[in-house]
């Protein structure tokens, strides 16, 4: 082998040694650094021993939850995460908090260390009126607006009902989005409602991109029909039964993270409405999430 012969051979190795070490990097890098846990899973485990229920959530290897801890105060919450090294990044609050009592329950976020603020559900009381949607988004504006001056980013959780149409056609989720300020609105997907709703996440992320800092991952035996889902009003609690745990289902989580940038995510928090073993199912979707490279 001459001189150039081997410069010409050692160079292509040195390339492809490169090349492979920087694809097994950007492999290891495309996952989930730290996996959550939304408790409305193991809510009943926790109404019977929360302290127990928590230590075996950081056995599992969580580190991240999504309150509120039941009926503890800000206070009790922070020492009882302290415990078992978890921390609450995101809490769920009614809609009707949204009033006179959305001081203090800013107030509790900062105090548990929470920086996102999250409304789980829009009242139908709310969502049925002729502009209900609207009203909703200038509702989420402003108390967006005081949870950035308290320091804690206000966002929203949807359902499948956020993606039925409304009399003007559409679809009252898009309202929601389009008509809140970005700066002081964001988006929680729960991917497995929206993709009950006949919703595909991928092109969400791409129409509104940087505005989904978190999600809910759960996962379905199988798809209810999306034009069943977007015609009418789809049981909900019939789609419960569907629910199963995070890889075990019919969802592309691969494809769907693969997005993640685009969408904005910071943190990913396992939920199933109704386990049949709270524990173990939360087990199960983490083992999963930990293991996928996307």
């Amino acid at each position: 082998m001459n001189r150039r012969t081997f410069i010409e051979t050692m160079t292509g190795a040195t390339a492809a040694t490169l090349l492979s070490r920087n694809l097994a990097w950007a492999a290891a890098e495309h996952r989930i650094k730290n996996v959550g846990l939304q408790v409305y899973t193991v809510r009943e485990a926790m109404k019977q021993d929360m302290d127990g229920t928590l230590a075996k959530v950081a056995a599992i290897g969580y580190r991240e939850v999504e309150g509120p801890l039941l009926k503890l105060s800000p206070q009790e919450t922070k020492a009882a995460l302290a415990r078992h090294g978890l921390v609450c990044p995101s809490t769920h609050r009614d809609y009707d908090q949204m009033g006179d009592q959305w001081p203090k329950a800013l107030e509790g976020c900062n105090i548990i260390g929470a920086k996102y603020v999250v409304i789980s559900w829009i009242e139908d009381s709310v969502r049925n009126q002729p502009d209900g949607f609207k009203r909703a988004a200038a509702d989420f504006n402003r108390a967006g607006e005081m949870s950035k001056k308290a320091g804690i980013q206000f966002a929203f959780h949807n359902h499948w009902i956020d993606f039925t149409p409304t009399p003007s056609g559409k679809l009252g989720y898009d309202i929601l989005v389009e008509e809140s300020d970005p700066g002081l609105v964001k988006m929680e997907l729960d991917i497995c409602w929206s993709t009950v709703g006949g919703i595909d996440p991928v092109q969400y992320f791409a129409r509104y991109p940087g505005r989904f800092p978190l999600v809910h991952v759960k996962d379905l035996k199988k798809i209810p029909n999306p034009t069943v889902a977007q015609g009418s009003k789809i049981d909900g609690d019939a789609v419960v039964p569907l629910m199963t745990e995070v890889g075990s289902g019919v969802i592309d989580w691969k494809r769907i993270f693969a997005h993640s940038g685009q969408g904005g995510i910071k943190h990913y928090f396992v939920e199933h409405d109704e386990p049949k073993d709270p524990i173990e199912s939360a087990r199960m979707s983490y083992e999963y999430l930990a293991k996928l490279r996307f």
